[in-house]
């Protein structure tokens, strides 16, 4: 892996330990108050500065990337199983089923994403009547990105098992009387495990991205919970009097969307045949 990819991965790891650590990277709760200290700059007590109600900000951007972070990858895992499941039924049995079954991917992608984002956002959070209403709407929201998600890896699955079918192991396979479904579930989607793996990395951003811009525009994770989008938006009202904070939160985005494609691009060159072939 060269240098650029490790730097992705070093990235990644640091995040990842920030969020499973939240606010105890600080010293501070995201949700104490102290009025006094409200809307400083970055300090020697409060690193990142404070907002309105005198929050340190770095308690909020940490306690912003376990939300953050959580979402995108419960999402990315839905979007995994229904893209695989889905591509990899229309590649390998082909035909007017594929035709059919792709027809619903094109569609998919005939959608704009935010705007589907938020409607399914609200239609699943008035049916998850069971769940509790502190975790109700940030469960509606995960589910929508994984059901938006979902269409892009379906089409790369199929590609990828339509290619795969037309090998020779897998003729071979056929011909010693291998099931279908364990031809499929143990031999073909094993063997382009890759490139998903590659397109699962990428995915993440792309659900950082999706639920920073749903909340910016207060129509994603709403208060007691924080997200970098939460604190974007907030910030961005007061960003020409307080420009720390709307400045930290879009870093955090843009140091995670950066760390991500490090480590997809790194990994698709290590896995991905056709990529290997041109290094």
């Amino acid at each position: 892996m060269r240098a650029a990819g490790w730097v992705g991965a070093t990235l990644v790891a640091v995040l990842l330990g920030v969020a499973l650590l939240g606010d105890d990277v600080s010293g501070y709760r995201y949700d104490a108050q102290d009025i006094p200290h409200a809307l400083e700059g970055p300090s020697a007590a409060h690193l990142l500065g404070t907002d309105e109600l005198g929050r340190d900000l770095l308690a909020r951007t940490a306690e912003g990337a376990r939300v953050s972070l959580l979402l995108a990858l419960g999402s990315t895992l839905l979007a995994l199983t229904l893209g695989v499941g889905y591509g990899g039924i229309a590649g390998y049995v082909g035909g007017r089923l594929d035709a059919w079954l792709m027809r619903g991917v094109d569609v998919g992608y005939s959608l704009p994403d935010i705007l589907v984002i938020v409607l399914l956002t609200e239609v699943l959070q008035a049916g998850l009547t069971d769940v509790p209403d502190l975790y109700r709407r940030v469960l509606a929201l995960g589910l929508a990105l994984g059901l938006v998600g979902w269409v892009s890896v379906a089409r790369l699955v199929r590609g990828l098992v339509l290619q795969a079918r037309e090998e020779a192991w897998v003729e071979a396979a056929r011909a010693l009387g291998v099931r279908h479904r364990r031809l499929l579930l143990r031999h073909i989607l094993p063997n382009v495990s890759g490139p998903i793996l590659v397109t699962a990395t990428f995915r993440i951003p792309a659900a950082i991205l999706a639920e920073s811009t749903v909340s910016f525009l207060g129509l994603g994770i709403q208060p007691p919970f924080s997200s970098w989008g939460v604190l974007a938006s907030n910030g961005f009202a007061a960003m020409r009097s307080y420009p720390h904070l709307i400045l930290f939160p879009s870093l955090a985005i843009l140091v995670t969307l950066l760390a991500f494609h490090l480590l997809g691009d790194a990994l698709r060159e290590a896995l991905d045949p056709r990529e290997r072939g041109r290094a």
